[in-house]
């Protein structure tokens, strides 16, 4: 448990059995896994997503379906988690002096995660890890690419990005503490490494990114020549303003973190619960009304109209129904998760190493749900023939409720 006395001053018990290279390493295999199930799922769906991101198709039958290339992506990162783990724990024993000296191994680790990536490898397809290392690369700077190009694929990497904001400050701090004079990646992490404003910072880049990338579309907006057809860009400045509001959480929270007096502490903790409100409940709005397209926050008129079930839209893939509703609560609740914070017995769990990874953890798994339900939004916009024989249509629910009383 963090905080043992038992163990060595410095490193915390959660960190050593499971050290913060290989939780971030563990992160990075989850969403290769997740995204191998989004796209199989929705294949099973007939949602082609490939075609939403303008990524080539199977030219033959007999080639691997995408799903199953980047299950085998995965398991190539599986394997190499697994490897490099077990051989950590036969070398340390649990023991702190060694996890501290042995950090050359998940070292070398996360040094093997990112040669799977570049290096071409026989029995790994090239194809998608370089399609998805030249998006990265535009995205990276807040880059965004006209529709026919892809832009829906640049959008949803940098939003996923933002999911992993926490994550990409941990990859920062194993290296400042790898690379500091005695200092080691697998002692207790700590966030102040290498100053106090560079970790915050990089937490904010995802936003920042996605944060040009709406400006962007807006001045494409105010450019396009038929601007009754296509609006004045005004959603796109209300998604920019959004991200925004990533920026006073950040600052206000490191304020915090980073003084002694009392007084200031306190304002600043108000401070950001406010700025944390609001950034919560804008982007649980922006979720349910803009990305899933739900009427949940429409008028009465349109949230309780008789073409589809209450809150939500009239074309729905998934089923049964009510996973619409369970899959919003989810997503306020984990949203959310900084309230712990106010509760008198959860108050400190975020500050543990293990409170950390668990809150990194829910926030993946809250944007790999949030994926599935975007790409349908996305694939309903972009396709009026693009639904399954088996999805819920309108006239499924029109005639559940004029027809003869039977709910499908």
């Amino acid at each position: 448990m963090d905080g043992d006395p038992a163990v060595e001053s410095g490193l915390d018990g959660f960190s050593l059995i499971f050290p913060l290279p290989y939780r971030v390493g563990f992160i990075v295999t989850l969403a290769v896994w997740g995204w191998g199930l989004n796209l199989h799922y929705l294949h099973l769906l007939k949602v082609d997503v490939p075609s939403l991101i303008r990524y080539p198709g199977r030219s033959s039958p007999h080639h691997i379906s995408h799903h199953f290339s980047t299950y085998r992506l995965a398991t190539v990162l599986s394997a190499l988690f697994g490897v490099f783990m077990v051989l950590f724990w036969l070398l340390t024993w649990g023991v702190a002096s060694r996890v501290i000296d042995y950090d050359w191994i998940p070292m070398t680790y996360l040094v093997s995660i990112m040669a799977v990536f570049i290096v071409p490898l026989r029995n790994l397809p090239s194809g998608g890890r370089r399609r998805f290392l030249t998006t990265l690369k535009r995205v990276s700077i807040g880059g965004i690419a006209e529709a026919q190009d892809g832009k829906f694929g640049d959008i949803l990497l940098a939003d996923v990005l933002t999911s992993y904001a926490k994550v990409c400050g941990d990859i920062f701090v194993t290296l400042c503490m790898f690379f500091t004079s005695g200092g080691s990646s697998t002692k207790r992490p700590d966030r102040n490494c290498g100053g106090t404003v560079i970790v915050p910072l990089l937490m904010a880049v995802p936003s920042m990114i996605r944060f040009r990338q709406c400006i962007i579309e807006y001045l494409r907006v105010r450019r396009a020549p038929y601007k009754e057809s296509v609006g004045w860009g005004g959603q796109n400045l209300a998604n920019a303003l959004k991200y925004s509001t990533a920026f006073p959480v950040l600052i206000t929270s490191t304020l915090q973190r980073n003084t002694d007096n009392a007084a200031a502490k306190a304002s600043l903790n108000k401070a950001w619960l406010v700025a944390a409100l609001v950034n919560s409940l804008y982007s649980f709005y922006w979720d349910i009304a803009k990305d899933w397209d739900m009427t949940l926050f429409a008028s009465r008129r349109e949230r309780t109209s008789p073409h589809h079930p209450w809150g939500l839209r009239d074309r729905l893939i998934f089923r049964p129904v009510t996973i619409y509703y369970a899959v919003m609560v989810l997503d306020l609740f984990l949203r959310c998760t900084w309230s712990m914070k106010l509760s008198p017995h959860l108050d400190k769990f975020s500050d543990f190493e293990s409170g950390i990874f668990l809150i990194e953890f829910l926030e993946v798994f809250r944007r790999w749900v949030w994926i599935f339900f975007r790409i349908e939004t996305e694939w309903i916009r972009n396709s009026s023939t693009g639904l399954g024989i088996d999805d819920f249509l309108l006239g499924d629910y029109q005639g559940g409720i004029d027809g003869d009383g039977d709910d499908d």
